[in-house]
């Protein structure tokens, strides 16, 4: 046992000792054989779970889900902690010091006119803080670890804001098609999928300009593919019900007719 006082209502500096004696002799012995490979999924899973409960707008999951959040941040600055490389204390510093430079119409004397000029400003100063000196910098910036629709998106937009873009999302629509028939000609080619030209460079280049288009839409392309996935969720639950036999034994003619006939109950 750990020399640890309990109490009705914790604070910032109980949170931290509580995650320092996790890790300490005598704690627990799964927090202390972590690092932050070994804990990585966890941090992703638990920032979903709490987009999950801001989605649904339920106030107990989001304290909840929120603390989750940051537990596992608190879990990272322990390890480095433990190393001497910085701590939780630096990790907030860094972050406070961020958002006063960043924020120089609020505690500064620059004025704006308006929310998009503090999001050009924002990202002026982000550049410079970076020491990104071009576009492409920028866009090598952008974390590889994002899903890959948001990634394409923020890079279209980098790109866009440099004048690099299509007049409108029309004209990106033709390059849509365009890219629809090469992925068909890579599929009536038969060549294995990771062959030059092949079936996954041609459908990477397909979704990365339907991100583009989504961007230029003023749509989440993570959102509207989410939509469809619920909207095609729902119809098959009525193809499933109005299937008289395992669906693997309908042509696929007859499983075509099931869907529209789904499809039109929608409405």
């Amino acid at each position: 046992m750990v020399d640890f006082q309990r109490k009705r209502r914790y604070g910032w500096e109980d949170f931290l000792e509580i995650m320092r004696l996790l890790r300490a002799p005598g704690g627990c012995p799964w927090d202390a054989e972590q690092t932050h490979g070994s804990i990585r999924r966890n941090f992703l899973e638990e920032t979903c779970e709490a987009l999950d409960a801001l989605d649904r707008d339920d106030p107990a999951d989001m304290c909840e889900e929120l603390g989750d959040v940051l537990m596992q941040v608190a879990f990272h600055a322990q390890i480095e902690t433990e190393r001497g490389r910085f701590t939780m204390d630096d990790v907030v510093d860094g972050v406070a010091q961020k958002l006063v430079y960043r924020h120089p119409h609020v505690f500064g004397t620059v004025e704006v006119a308006d929310s998009q000029e503090v999001l050009v400003n924002w990202e002026a100063l982000k550049r410079k803080e970076k020491s990104q000196a071009t576009t492409a910098d920028a866009i090598e910036a952008v974390p590889h670890t994002l899903p890959a629709l948001w990634r394409a998106e923020k890079i279209g937009s980098k790109t866009a804001k440099a004048g690099f873009d299509w007049s409108s999302a029309l004209s990106a629509l033709g390059k849509l098609e365009e890219e629809v028939r090469e992925l068909r000609t890579a599929l009536e080619a038969g060549e294995a999928p990771d062959a030059p030209h092949g079936v996954r460079e041609e459908l990477g280049d397909l979704l990365f300009i339907t991100a583009k288009v989504a961007q230029m839409s003023g749509v989440d392309p993570e959102d509207a593919l989410h939509g469809a996935c619920d909207k095609f969720d729902a119809r098959f639950r009525r193809v499933e019900a109005a299937a008289d036999k395992p669906l693997g034994e309908y042509t696929e003619a007859e499983l075509v007719n099931l869907w529209r006939a789904a499809k039109n109950e929608e409405s």
